[in-house]
C-alpha cells in the first residue's frame, strides 16, 4: 500500500468517535463506502440528541415554562450556526426542513406555483437526482411550463456552451445540483447562476452532496435558494435546510398550513407569520434540528479543508488502485471531484457486487442512484458506488479491491 498524503487529521483517532464502525458485517469488520446516501454520526451527534430528549424535551416557541424555552434557545442556536456555514446574510433566510427534496418541492409549490406561467422554462442539468428533477416534472404539467436539459460530456461533466444556447428570457428559473451524487462531478454553479440572472432567472441549488465536502458561501455564490440535508453533514436524518434570499421568501406564500406559521387565525381569513416561521407549520424535527449545531461544530473542529484533503487523497488512490482491475470502468471522470467513485464490470450485474461484497463486510452503493436520466446517458442500467468520508482509509480501499477480483473470481 502506498504512504497516505501529509494530514493533520488522526484518523484512526477520528474513526473512535463513530462507534458503529466497530460492528462486524458477516464476521468482517464494517467498510462503510455508502456514505453519499447517508454518512455515518460521530458520538457528540449522538449524545446531542440523548440530552435533549433526556434533558429539556418540550416543544418550542410555544410554551412559557422552562423546558419549552430551553428547547426554543437550542433549536434557534441551530438555525444561527446553519446562517453561519452558510454565511446566508440573515438568520430569517434559513428554513429548516426534511430535507433536501422537502425543500426542493417546497420552492417548486411555493414559488413556482405562484410566480411561473405557461411558456416559461424551467432548466435542469443531466445529472440531477430524481427529487430535482420529479417536481419540476409536476409543475411543468400543472402549469404548462417546459423543461430544457443541459447535457454532459462523456467524462461527466456539464456542457456549458450547451448551457449559455438554453437561456433566453422566457428562462424563469434554473434548478441545478452542485455536486452529483452519482458520479461525483462538482458543477461550476457560479458560473450557472451568474448566466441565469443575466436572463432575469431564479436559481436554485441542490447541495446535498457538496455541503460536507465543499466550503459555501451562498452569498458569494449569489444562490436564489441553496438545499441541503443534515443526514450528508454527520447529522441526524430527516432534517434539511432550505436558504433563500430574504425578498425572495418574503414574496412567497406559505406552503403548508397549520400550527406555528399563523399570526392569527378566524374563520374569514388567516394571517402569516414573518419569515422563517411562514415556511414551518407544525411541530418540527425539535432534536434533530438541536443536533445539527453538534454536527457542524464536530465538521468545523476536524477542518472542512482538512476533511476535504483526506477525502481528495482517498479518491485518488482508489482511482489509481480500481483502474488496474481488469474489466472495471468508471463512470465520471470529471476534472474536479469529490470523493465519489462510480463503476461498472465487465459481465458483473452491479447487483450482484454488491451482494458478494455486504458478504466480504463492505457497503456499497449499487443501481441507479436515482439518477435513471443519468444512466440511460452512458447506456447503463446502473453503477457500484464507493463513497467516501472522513473516518474512511486507504486500507479500506485496499479491502475493497481484494472484494471486487473476490466478486469476478465467483461471477466470471
Amino acid at each position: 500500500m502506498q504512504p497516505a498524503i501529509d494530514n493533520i487529521l488522526d484518523i484512526q483517532r477520528i474513526r473512535q468517535d463513530f462507534p458503529i464502525l466497530d460492528r462486524e458485517i458477516n464476521g468482517r469488520p464494517l467498510v462503510y463506502f455508502d456514505n453519499a446516501a447517508t454518512n455515518q454520526k460521530p458520538l457528540p451527534v449522538i449524545n446531542a440528541l440523548t440530552r435533549y430528549y433526556e434533558g429539556y424535551n418540550a416543544n418550542i416557541h410555544r410554551g412559557i415554562h422552562h423546558l419549552a424555552e430551553q428547547a426554543t434557545a437550542a433549536f434557534e442556536a441551530s438555525r444561527r450556526a446553519v446562517q453561519a456555514f452558510l454565511n446566508a446574510k440573515h438568520w430569517q433566510e434559513i428554513i429548516f426542513t426534511y430535507g433536501t427534496t422537502d425543500g426542493i418541492n417546497l420552492v417548486a409549490q411555493s414559488y413556482g406555483r405562484n410566480f411561473l406561467k405557461a411558456g416559461d422554462e424551467i432548466i435542469v442539468s443531466t445529472m440531477e437526482h430524481h427529487s430535482n428533477i420529479v417536481p419540476w416534472q409536476m409543475l411543468c404539467e400543472e402549469k404548462g411550463c417546459i423543461l430544457k436539459v443541459i447535457p454532459i460530456n462523456d467524462e461527466g461533466e456539464l456542457l456549458l456552451d450547451e448551457y449559455e444556447k438554453l437561456l433566453s428570457e422566457k428562462t424563469k428559473f434554473v434548478s441545478c445540483v452542485h455536486v452529483s451524487n452519482s458520479l461525483g462531478t462538482i458543477n461550476p454553479v457560479k458560473f450557472i447562476i451568474d448566466k441565469a440572472h443575466e436572463v432575469g432567472a431564479v436559481v436554485l441549488i441542490d447541495g446535498a452532496q457538496a455541503s460536507s465536502h465543499l466550503e459555501l458561501d451562498v452569498q458569494a455564490l449569489d444562490a436564489d435558494f441553496y438545499v441541503l440535508s443534515a443526514h450528508k453533514l454527520y447529522g441526524p436524518t430527516g432534517m434539511g435546510v432550505l436558504y433563500g434570499k430574504k425578498d425572495i421568501l418574503d414574496a412567497m406564500p406559505p406552503y403548508r398550513g397549520g400550527g406555528e406559521m399563523i399570526k392569527e387565525v378566524t374563520f374569514a381569513k388567516t394571517t402569516y407569520s414573518d419569515l422563517p416561521y411562514k415556511f414551518e407549520a407544525g411541530t418540527p424535527n425539535i432534536a434533530d434540528v438541536v443536533a445539527v449545531k453538534t454536527a457542524l461544530e464536530y465538521m468545523a473542529g476536524l477542518g472542512k479543508e482538512n476533511i476535504a484533503a483526506h477525502e481528495n487523497d482517498l479518491l485518488q488512490y482508489a482511482t489509481e488502485q480500481l483502474t488496474e482491475l481488469d474489466g472495471l470502468r468508471i463512470i465520471g471522470q470529471a476534472k474536479h471531484k469529490i470523493g465519489v467513485i462510480s463503476f461498472v464490470l465487465d459481465g458483473i450485474h452491479h447487483q450482484d457486487i454488491g451482494v458478494i461484497l455486504d458478504q466480504q463486510g463492505i457497503a456499497v452503493r449499487t443501481g441507479h442512484h436515482c439518477t435513471m436520466p443519468l444512466m440511460q446517458r452512458f447506456g447503463i442500467a446502473g453503477t457500484t458506488r464507493a463513497s467516501f468520508a472522513v473516518y474512511n482509509t486507504r486500507d479500506e480501499i485496499d479491502r475493497l479491491l481484494q472484494g471486487l477480483r473476490r466478486v469476478q473470481k465467483m461471477m466470471l
